[in-house]
């Protein structure tokens, strides 16, 4: 996992929180006594949980003690836990297990998804949202710029860094174990003022491992070119506005 900038990661908290809100408002659940917010970040995507289901018993769980404590400052009802999410096992299971772009951090999904969905009650939900932007020119721009013979040979572990996998992968790997499951993509396109904004949002995310990676003196050069790469991929509005294509996997699997 990258070390985690909070002010960064949030300075498009709209844009990130959305698809929360879009994954909630489809959870067919009227009074969940329970729920789990894994990789819960600084707490935005637990805010819409508490919005949806004020007096559930939450636990926002992350492994970033920066993000946890923003978080706590956001709701003193839930509790917030440090944890790995690819390890943690809790005592008890939940009525809704949540996640909102997180487990793409995490290796072999094809174990992690039945190993979560043990922790879902029987009628409970497990809910997860993950980006699925990797054909993108937001993601190909990327992994151009990463070969380029002054860094390539650092860049294999950040270009392994993201999980990703079809949509006919978590319904098969689902299906077998759940009594239903919804599974869908919708692809989002963020208003931005210029292309520095999607450099800035990609430099909260999937472009940390890579940043990482590089000296200080090294950063500068690195940025310079995926901003070009960028400038070149997505064009200008008419209002000089650039319209900035995310698109995100949702599915949910009903115990």
């Amino acid at each position: 996992m990258p070390q985690w900038d909070n002010d960064l990661y949030y300075r498009f908290r709209a844009q990130r929180t959305q698809p929360a809100h879009d994954l909630v408002a489809r959870i067919d659940l009227p009074a969940p006594a329970d729920i789990v917010d894994l990789g819960c970040g600084g707490g935005n995507s637990t805010s819409v949980l508490r919005g949806r289901w004020p007096d559930a018993s939450i636990v926002g769980v992350d492994s970033s003690e920066a993000m946890l404590t923003e978080a706590r400052g956001t709701d003193g009802q839930t509790r917030w836990l440090k944890a790995d999410i690819a390890t943690w096992q809790p005592q008890r299971r939940f009525d809704l297990v949540f996640s909102n772009a997180a487990l793409q951090w995490i290796p072999d999904h094809a174990t992690l998804l039945p190993r979560l969905f043990t922790l879902v009650r029987p009628r409970g939900i497990l809910a997860v949202q993950l980006p699925d932007h990797y054909e993108s020119a937001l993601y190909r721009v990327l992994l151009d710029v990463s070969h380029d013979p002054r860094w390539s040979s650092r860049m294999d572990e950040p270009r392994r860094s993201l999980t990703r996998n079809s949509l006919s992968f978590y319904y098969d790997v689902l299906r077998g174990s759940s009594e239903e499951i919804e599974i869908w993509k919708t692809e989002y396109h963020h208003e931005l003022e210029d292309h520095q904004d999607i450099l800035t949002f990609h430099r909260g995310s999937g472009m940390r491992p890579y940043l990482e990676r590089l000296s200080e003196e090294e950063v500068p050069a690195f940025e310079q070119r995926v901003l070009e790469g960028y400038r070149e991929a997505f064009p200008r509005q008419a209002n000089g506005c650039v319209l900035f294509p995310f698109r995100r996997l949702f599915f949910l699997a009903r115990a």
